[in-house]
């Protein structure tokens, strides 16, 4: 297994839509490993392939406290519905900075398992904005996106400069 470098907004890479995984072979569960170990690293509790710069259509989320509930999916295909709720998020890829997000409150996901089956999976509350986060980076959107142009365009100016700081001498 191996910790993957996380990509950081506002790198372009993470606009980049997903495509669908064709088989799951043995290099998409070495990838599943990889990103779960890189996600408890970080430390996050949702990551998608996206954000590593694999652009395939997998993410995978721990809420547990232990780190002991594991999800992949992979090809996820969600169906959104419930009431709408407002919930501070984060994200790996736009660090130190959380924000209110409103999402649906639950969501059943169609994907495939690490061995390749089909499987359905209902979630709500925490773990349903975690599985709908993790999805929109499968289409090239991050949770900034959600927030006003002014505070985007604040976020966006202060990772950057904190990017320059970075790769100085």
């Amino acid at each position: 297994m191996a910790i993957l470098e996380i990509l950081e907004y506002p790198d372009p890479r993470l606009r980049t839509k997903a495509q669908p995984v064709e088989a799951v072979d043995n290099l998409v569960r070495t990838l599943l490993d990889d990103l779960f170990e890189t996600m408890y690293a970080a430390p996050g509790i949702g990551l998608a392939a996206s954000q590593v710069d694999v652009h395939k259509r997998i993410i995978v989320i721990d809420i547990s406290e232990n780190r002991d509930e594991p999800h992949a999916f992979i090809n996820p295909d969600l169906e959104i519905s419930g009431k709408e709720i407002e919930a501070e998020e984060g994200c790996l890829s736009v660090p130190g900075v959380y924000e209110s997000v409103t999402r649906a409150d639950h969501v059943l996901v169609k994907a495939l398992d690490r061995d390749g089956q089909s499987f359905e999976f209902e979630a709500t509350g925490m773990l349903a904005v975690c599985i709908q986060h993790e999805c929109d980076h499968l289409e090239g959107k991050l949770f900034v996106d959600y927030l006003s142009s002014l505070k985007r365009s604040r976020i966006r100016r202060k990772l950057e400069k904190e990017h320059r700081i970075q790769a100085l001498p």
